[in-house]
């Protein structure tokens, strides 16, 4: 008797099975949610390779360690000028990259 053959899925696969097909209320809110996860590790990496705590990361910027604090565990949905002047202040080099239809803009 032959074995049965195990199916395999990739992960677009399982992300429209799981979570929901791409466009959905649900999958933006996933890929919202894991871009600011991204965005966070960025920001801590960046902190502590500057040798910075929370603290003096938010007096450069301006802002409390509890918004550091925030911005590092995606608690929280930071604005933009919020994040660049983060990345400022850790002598870090920022671009966005927007994508519209099949032209890509670069924005740095």
């Amino acid at each position: 008797m032959a074995k049965p053959q195990n199916k395999s899925y990739s992960l677009a696969e399982m992300k429209d099975k799981y979570i929901g097909k791409t466009g959905t209320t649900e999958r933006d809110k996933y890929e919202y949610e894991l871009r600011m996860d991204i965005l966070g590790r960025m920001i801590k990496t960046a902190r502590q390779e500057r040798k910075l705590t929370q603290e003096q990361l938010g007096e450069l910027v301006g802002v409390q360690k509890s918004q550091i604090s925030k911005l590092e565990s995606s608690t929280n949905s930071a604005t933009i000028d919020t994040i660049l002047k983060v990345f400022k202040a850790l002598k870090a080099e920022i671009s966005f990259n927007v994508k519209l239809e099949k032209q890509v803009i670069k924005l740095a």
